[in-house]
């Protein structure tokens, strides 16, 4: 995917180049890529088909994995900072590999000078640079109100999203929500070099997605991929939870939560998928299941994926060597997660692939027909299944390259489900444990009466392993610092690291106007 160069703020800005977040545009159609100008030549008046492919380049922003470098939305370091800071997961590999700066968030000895830290940040900003691009030549598209609504809609959903990351992460942030007018607006806005309120973040993120709500279609009416009514309901809800939460439950916010989660429900355009181990596959992209996935492969350019997803996930050679493996094998299911789940619980099998430490070295058959060598030519003893992808049995991935499309899973119905019954136990309303027992039922497990809200607690977290909430989970539960030092993570310091530290390199950029977390 090419990088367009979209708006230049020269030297004199760069310094506000990351913050502003206005200056990459990522522009796929197809194989056409579209520079678009800002004066002059085709404009979205002009071509009412520019319209839509500006839209499309906001989702293409969501490839970003750069992780060492320009930013990174879904790539190794949004796996870092969602699965393996949390309980969840080791950082796996060999103890060496990625000590920094990955160990250093698997153990809680992270610094302001973090690269993941770093390139989630300028990731982020520059998907909402592209966002804010969109929007401001939406707003004199040459397309019907209708049209225009909805493909503003989707761009607001996707800036919601991106903020609602950036708030979980990081706490207030800049609120940057339009394109600078020059090199001097960039450098003298407060809202390009300060950071908002966590609670003015929140407002913002649900401004964007009630307008989603409201002008969205439902599942079905446009092409797998789109953002849908039911998306923004199920991340409105999702805000909502965390907003709750965090303030200490209030119960008008969990009535949102009830509200939005029924209509999604009530909708009928969702339900469980019948094989839980099938959802993560080629066959399980975008099923009955499926609310908003970020589409790799089969449902776009088979090489548009973000970057290392698949292969730094990948079950990684060591001991004795020989046969072709996987990837690096980082981001490693972790033994505190495997004693979560009940007995003859089939999401295990679904999310964990067990590497063969019988001595008997039979080898570790996967799905596909695969073997996987057994302990002592690999690495370490448990992968993530749920980041797999076959070269034997799916399309896309036939080649030697490690780095296979992989549809990535940002929303589904079971966590609406379980959003649903948490917030129905808060309300005292509802059948918090008819929809516990649909989930629990699916896994092969017996129905619950009188569920709790640990119950739905625990059943988030075997449910959802792997799939990045974890660790912010448990932050708006209020039980980061407990759970954590008691799997062995005893360098989290409550106050300090249910959040990431402000990038140095963006303080400094700032010329010291962006504030540190606390304990940074």
């Amino acid at each position: 995917m090419k990088m367009i160069k979209e708006f230049d703020l020269k030297k004199a800005t760069r310094k506000m180049l990351l913050i502003a977040g206005a200056v990459w545009l990522f522009i796929a159609c197809n194989d056409d890529f579209l520079n678009v100008p800002i004066q002059g030549g085709v404009t979205t008046k002009t071509d009412p088909a520019l319209a839509q492919k500006l839209v499309t380049g906001v989702y293409n922003s969501l490839y970003q994995a750069d992780s060492w470098g320009n930013g990174d939305v879904h790539g190794f370091a949004f796996i870092s900072v969602t699965s393996i800071i949390s309980d969840d997961a080791d950082k796996g590999s060999s103890p060496t590999d990625q000590a920094v700066p990955v160990g250093d968030i698997d153990n809680f000895t992270l610094t302001p000078t973090n690269k993941f830290c770093e390139s989630l940040w300028s990731g982020h900003y520059n998907s909402i640079g592209a966002a804010n691009q969109a929007l401001k030549a939406l707003e004199v598209a040459a397309v019907s109100e209708d049209l225009k609504n909805q493909l503003i809609g989707e761009v607001r959903f996707l800036r919601g999203y991106l903020y609602f990351n950036l708030v979980r992460m990081y706490g207030g942030v800049p609120l940057v929500l339009r394109v600078p007018n020059d090199a001097t607006d960039a450098n003298t806005d407060p809202a390009f070099q300060t950071r908002a309120s966590a609670d003015d973040v929140y407002q913002n993120i649900i401004q964007d997605l009630q307008f989603a709500v409201d002008n969205l279609a439902l599942k079905g009416v446009n092409p797998p991929g789109n953002a849908t009514k039911g998306a923004a309901q199920s991340l409105l809800a999702k805000v909502y939870m965390y907003k709750a939460s965090l303030a200490g439950n209030d119960l008008a916010d969990w009535q949102k939560v009830f509200d939005l989660t029924d209509a999604v429900i009530t909708s009928g355009k969702y339900s469980l998928a019948d094989d839980y181990a099938t959802i993560w596959r080629q066959v399980g992209e975008n099923n009955s299941e499926s609310i908003f996935e970020i589409q790799t492969g089969s449902f776009n350019n088979a090489n548009l994926n973000p970057d290392l997803y698949t292969v730094c996930q990948g079950v990684r050679q060591g001991g004795v060597g020989g046969w072709d493996d996987l990837g690096w094998g980082f981001n490693t299911p972790s033994v505190n997660l495997l004693n979560a789940y009940e007995p003859n619980d089939v999401r295990k099998a679904g999310t964990v692939i067990f590497i063969d430490n019988s001595g008997a070295r039979n080898g570790t058959i996967l799905w596909d027909g695969f073997r996987v060598p057994s302990s002592d030519s690999v690495q370490n003893l448990y992968y993530n299944y749920k980041a797999y992808t076959s070269r034997t049995r799916e399309q896309f991935a036939n080649s030697a390259d490690k780095n296979r499309p992989k549809n990535i899973r940002i929303l589904r119905y079971a966590d609406v489900l379980l959003m649903h019954a948490e917030s129905a136990i808060h309300l005292g309303q509802g059948d918090p444990d008819g929809k516990i027992n649909l989930i629990r039922d699916r896994a092969d497990l017996p129905p619950k009466s009188g569920v709790t809200i640990a119950d739905v607690w625990n059943e988030r977290r075997v449910e959802l392993a792997m799939e990045h909430d974890r660790f912010w989970d448990l932050v708006r539960q209020g039980r980061a610092a407990q759970v954590m030092i008691a799997a062995g993570k005893t360098n989290f310091v409550a106050g300090t690291h249910e959040l990431l530290p402000i990038p140095a390199s963006q303080i400094l950029l700032s010329n010291g106007k962006l504030t540190q977390n606390p304990g940074y």
